[in-house]
């Protein structure tokens, strides 16, 4: 997919409107909540280059250029490892990805995105806030 048309879709997914929420006296940025776990990265820090959950290649995004960042979703441009349904780890390769940060509220006392989604448009698929996965503040 090109690169225009990926800035294209990730700019739409942010554009989508969700309330604010107000954060008496939490004036600094947000960051990514967590870490929840040993090798992780990004996690804990403000606009991170990379994200990675630790584990295989499909938990690793590089090279994200943020888009939007400190309102309700931030929203950045990235390469992710793609595996198709019915591929083994091993035949995945990497794809423009978009990434999706959301529900802003704290992690340890922090301003921060509690939830992350990322995908690839390329492969028909989109950001779906209903598929937040698991808390990343504390890995429940």
């Amino acid at each position: 997919m090109p690169r225009r048309t990926l800035i294209l879709v990730a700019v739409l997914a942010a554009a989508v409107s969700w309330p604010v929420t107000a954060f008496a006296g939490a004036s600094s940025e947000p960051i990514l909540a967590g870490p929840w776990s040993l090798d992780q990265e990004g996690y804990g820090h403000v606009r991170p280059s990379s994200i990675f959950n630790g584990g295989d290649p499909t938990g690793l995004v590089r090279h994200i250029e943020w888009l939007t960042w400190g309102g309700p979703r931030a929203v950045g441009v990235g390469s992710g490892f793609y595996v198709a349904p019915n591929q083994i780890t091993a035949e995945g390769s990497r794809h423009s990805v978009v990434i999706v940060l959301f529900k802003l509220g704290t992690c340890h006392g922090r301003r921060a995105y509690n939830a992350i989604q990322w995908y690839f448009p390329e492969y028909g698929e989109h950001f779906n806030p209903h598929r937040a996965g698991y808390k990343i503040c504390t890995g429940a």
